[in-house]
């Protein structure tokens, strides 16, 4: 990795959003998450919950999104499974939804840790999750159809949480641990070596300013 494709890296890293999320509720056509993936990295998300039934699960199981180079993609078969961790570490989960109990996604404090759920292409969002919902929230249409496809609904809302975010400064300084920031830019730009790392349960070795491994006993492995 070029020392120019390191710095951005670690520019990139140091604007991630640590407390804010995404939760997708049987989100199955490939393009739809992977669009959701690309709005996740664009406005700073480092992780996504993802929910499938057993069957699609198991389709899944192997495949790159689980692999996510740039925003990790956590895969669970149960909704309740991501969205009770998340109420536990205090995040507020916000839904797209349609309803007649919806407010318009502008009103929504994304300055707090939250977690935006996107439930399927056609049914929306599952009964299973309702329990764990805070707020229900829409895009206005001003057209004949319901609903912005869910990718683009995720890209609106998302923009809106970046907006916020931006205005209080969440973006003006790192986020992340310093503890994070080293694991994760080490897994971003020596890839090998973290897989090696993991592999043999060792300790991941320190980077200099242009991502070279410090230690030089490192280069004979």
């Amino acid at each position: 990795m070029t020392p120019e494709r390191f710095a951005k890296a670690v520019q990139v890293l140091n604007h991630r959003q640590p407390d804010l999320t995404v939760v997708t509720d049987q989100v199955h056509k490939g393009q739809n998450l992977s669009a959701i993936i690309r709005t996740c990295d664009a406005v700073g998300i480092m992780a996504l919950h993802s929910v499938y039934d057993a069957a699609t699960f198991k389709a899944h199981t192997g495949t790159t999104m689980g692999t996510h180079k740039w925003v990790k993609t956590k895969i669970f078969q149960d909704i309740s499974a991501p969205l009770q961790a998340l109420k536990t570490q205090k995040y507020q989960i916000v839904a797209a939804d349609t309803s007649e109990n919806c407010v318009d996604y502008r009103e929504v404090d994304y300055t707090r840790p939250t977690a935006l759920l996107l439930g399927a292409e056609k049914f929306g969002i599952s009964d299973a999750s309702h329990p764990y919902i805070d707020q229900r929230i829409t895009v206005p249409m001003m057209g004949m159809v319901e609903s912005f496809n869910v990718s683009v609904a995720c890209a609106i809302i998302l923009a809106e949480a970046r907006r916020q975010r931006e205005v209080v400064g969440l973006y003006a300084k790192r986020q992340i641990s310093d503890e994070l920031f080293n694991r994760t830019i080490l897994e971003w730009t020596q890839p090998l070596v973290a897989r090696y790392c993991q592999k043999n349960d060792i300790k991941y070795p320190e980077l200099d300013g242009k991502g070279d491994i410090i230690d030089p006993s490192w280069r004979s492995i």
